[in-house]
């Protein structure tokens, strides 16, 4: 038997480039047990997939931190409450080591308190007190300190750093102007000029505020591999370690050639780049945290017959919750008590408030417009409904598109063949074009390997998966990861599920022929079809209570399988149902028939009306189109697309439905497992098709099909099967899925244009030295910003 594999999801730090992410991935893979590996640069994230009877997490997390990088932990402070003895104190730490994500968990009986490292990813604050409470204690977060935001705190870092380097280089960067000719009126202090004081600040430059790129120079190094430190180390120490020799080596009054402002500046430059581009990647994962903003802060349980107002992650399965009006729902579950509406438009992007009472569920984060309700949690924490969009649309931008993989492979070759070409350069210029005149070979050298540095390269692709799938998730349409958002835009012919795609999925009472007062008729028919559980006499029954119309309650009722319905109402016998059931009843309805072939024709459901042995009249049902649908059908046909309407509905129906929007191919009368037989018949003609569902029966065509697409507001079946969630139930959604997907790979190839040609072009004209280090080292930060500002713009696009 084939042992399941496991995720598990790592933040990590102290990658610098895309080569970073390459190593770590690599090193990953080759670990036994281990069937894949990712490592994302932008969301500095890795996804593996691994046999957990080989293999643990800690492994990865040693493996990580052996190749140099860390792996980012999340810790917590917990109140316990019912703690007597040590045995309790030690009881909680060992069931809590126990749990999958926590690395360590130490219990302090004295100060009643709990202290948890934890992978956020894998186990929740939520979880864990749930963990604790199971045991028979009581836990909760403790509020001392607030949380810390890692990324935050790097940002803060980074820019401290770059403060620091900046002031100390300004003096050197105006020693440096105040060479040039056209710059003799600067007044330059003595003491800049001084070569031990330019010595002084260089060196604090160079290894204090450039120890972490030493630190990963040595770490890649060291592993067998070389990233964007390495370049940046070898260019700022090559001017740096050559003006400390020309200080060393001076004599007299003769001004040695010094060139600490090259690697000062040049280091500050890289700062402000990264630091630019650590703000940017914080930015691209706004959808995330919008999201995460929906939530509701807090919960008012009711617990032991006290209403307690709790933190969010306390609220526990089977709780008892009062919701005021204007309050956020706070988890997914089921109204107990009460009356109200619901906005669930975060959710379904339904503007009209949704009716709830006793029995109907409810989702986390929906707002309650105007009754106060007692409600039962049923789902919380990372099992909600909006916990599951935020977890696919993290997972969307932790996976990788195909066309990341050439930029990976390139950028991982990259260094080695730049600094074989900076050598060359140098050798050229020191032996040919300039013989003996070290200072310039020197200086071609320190340019070509900072403008080669491939940092744009490692963030083309990630960032631009980020900023579409987050900007999609605003709109309702989640990509389960980033290779269908590369595929979809390729996409040439979509197949339409008719039921719950195209219509609402919920029949309803459409037309009413008869020879009788039309609300006596309906009174009739309404009360003989109010005790059948048929979806289409619920259609009936719900159609003329909406008319106001009072039931009678029938004396007899009697369901006849397949033709319809009996019943005796106020001692008159009233059959509603097929022509063989009029016929049995020997019920003349000949004359009715045109009538109800034309209401079929239309994809209607028509069914004959008897009262008191005579023929009363016909009444249609019928499964209503969407709003939308007929719009959306068009804007798929203006795209250039094949749109097929595929049902298991009879052709007749199935035709008149298509006509109404504008489909010109139908296939009809489709069992749910040759849906999927369908979806091959067209991949085999060479068609890139889309299938979008929202029933179980269409799982398996969402399955075989180049992209499925499952309507958010079907079954969870459709939506496991699925590569899109369309969370808004609306067509339109398909183009846009389409056009995003369009919009998100001409970004990514604006932008790895962008970093090849800026290398192809930057590495010849530095090595003909017509670059200064420094403008090469501006540059090159240029280029990593520009190419993360660039995938921003996907934030900003229109959709339906």
């Amino acid at each position: 038997m084939t042992q399941q594999l496991k995720e598990s999801n790592l933040q990590i730090s102290g990658m610098t480039c895309a080569a970073c992410a390459t190593r770590i991935e690599k090193g990953l893979k080759k670990l036994d047990g281990v069937e894949d590996a990712n490592v994302n640069l932008a969301i500095e994230r890795s996804t593996v997939h691994y046999d957990p009877e080989k293999i643990t997490e800690e492994d990865f997390e040693k493996k990580i931190e052996a190749l140099g990088y860390g792996v980012v932990k999340e810790k917590q402070e917990f109140d316990i409450t019912g703690m007597t003895c040590a045995a309790c104190s030690a009881r909680i730490e060992k069931v809590l080591n126990k749990m999958d994500g926590i690395s360590v968990a130490n219990a302090n009986l004295a100060l009643e308190r709990a202290t948890v490292e934890f992978n956020p990813s894998k186990v929740s604050t939520a979880d864990i007190i749930a963990r604790v409470e199971k045991i028979g204690y009581g836990a909760h977060k403790h509020q001392d300190e607030a949380a810390v935001d890692y990324r935050e705190q790097a940002i803060k870092k980074q820019q401290w750093k770059f403060i620091a380097a900046a002031i100390l280089s300004l003096p050197l960067l105006w020693t440096m102007v105040g060479h040039f000719s056209f710059t003799q009126w600067m007044y330059v202090p003595d003491l800049f000029m001084n070569p031990w004081f330019q010595f002084a600040l260089a060196t604090i430059v160079q290894f204090a505020i450039g120890y972490q790129f030493y630190v990963g120079a040595y770490k890649a190094l060291r592993n067998g591999s070389a990233n964007m430190d390495v370049l940046v180390v070898l260019g700022t120490s090559a001017a740096y370690f050559y003006s400390v020799y020309e200080v060393l080596t001076m004599h007299g009054n003769h001004m040695p050639h010094l060139y600490f402002e090259t690697s000062a500046v040049l280091i500050t430059l890289i700062l402000l780049g990264k630091l630019f581009e650590a703000k940017a990647k914080g930015r691209s994962s706004e959808a995330i945290k919008k999201l995460m903003g929906l939530q509701a802060k807090t919960a008012i349980v009711v617990r032991q017959g006290e209403e307690l107002e709790i933190p969010l992650e306390e609220v526990v399965v089977g709780d008892t919750i009062i919701v005021r009006p204007g309050e956020k729902i706070p988890v997914d579950g089921q109204v107990l008590e009460g009356h109200t509406t619901i906005d669930e438009s975060m959710l379904t992007g339904e503007s009209m408030p949704v009716d709830k009472t006793q029995g109907d569920e409810l989702f986390g984060a929906t707002i309650n417009k105007n009754g106060a309700i007692k409600m039962t949690a049923t789902k919380v924490g990372r099992d909600t409904a909006l916990a599951q969009i935020i977890k696919v649309v993290e997972d969307a931008q932790g996976t990788k598109a195909p066309i990341q993989r050439l930029a990976d492979k390139i950028s991982g070759i990259f260094v080695p063949i730049v600094v074989g070409i900076a050598i060359i350069t140098f050798i050229v210029w020191y032996f040919f074009v300039q013989p003996g005149d070290f200072v310039q070979a020197l200086e071609v050298l320190i340019a070509v390997l900072v403008i080669a540095c491939p940092c744009a390269l490692g963030l083309a692709t990630p960032t631009s998966i980020m900023a579409g799938s987050g900007r999609a998730a605003e709109y309702g349409i989640l990509f389960k990861g980033g290779e269908y958002l590369e595929q979809t835009g390729a996409i040439d012919t979509v197949v339409v599920d008719k039921t719950g795609t195209v219509t609402n999925g919920e029949p309803v009472l459409t037309d009413v022929v008869t020879t009788l007062p039309e609300a006596e008729f309906l009174a009739y028919v309404a009360s003989a079809e109010r005790k059948s559980e048929h979806p289409l006499a619920q259609a009936i029954v719900n159609g003329v209570k909406e008319r106001g119309i009072s039931l009678y309650e029938p004396q007899y009722f009697e369901a006849v399988p397949g033709y319809g319905v009996q019943s005796t109402i106020n001692a008159k016998a009233t059959v509603v149902g097929t022509v063989k059931l009029m016929e049995q009843y020997g019920i003349d309805v000949s004359f009715a028939l045109s009538q109800k072939q034309a209401f079929e024709k239309q994809g209607k459901t028509a069914m004959l009306v008897a009262i008191d042995g005579e023929y009363a009249g016909l009444i249609a049902v019928a499964d209503t189109i969407k709003d939308t649908s007929k719009e959306a059908v068009a804007r798929l046909h203006q795209m250039g697309l094949d749109v097929i309407m595929m049902t298991g509905d009879n052709e007749a129906t199935a035709q008149a439905i298509a006509g109404e929007v504008g489909i010109k191919q139908v296939i009809a009368g489709i069992l749910p497992e040759g849906k999927a037989n369908e979806i091959e018949k067209l991949q085999q003609q060479g068609k890139k098709v889309a299938m979008v569902g929202d029933g179980i029966n269409d799982a398996p065509a969402l399955a075989t099909a180049t992209i499925g697409m499952a309507i958010g507001t079907g079954t969870d079946i459709a939506m496991e099967a699925a590569d899109i969630t369309l969370i808004r139930g609306d067509l339109n959604s398909i183009a846009d899925a389409i056009l995003m997907s369009k919009k998100t790979m001409t970004n990514i190839k604006q932008n790895l244009f962008w970093a090849f040609g800026y290398n192809t072009l930057g590495i010849p004209i530095a090595a003909l030295g017509l670059l200064a280090p420094w403008v090469a080292g501006a540059a090159m930060a240029f280029s990593s910003v520009s190419v993360v500002l660039n995938a921003l713009r996907l934030q900003r696009v229109k959709l339906k």
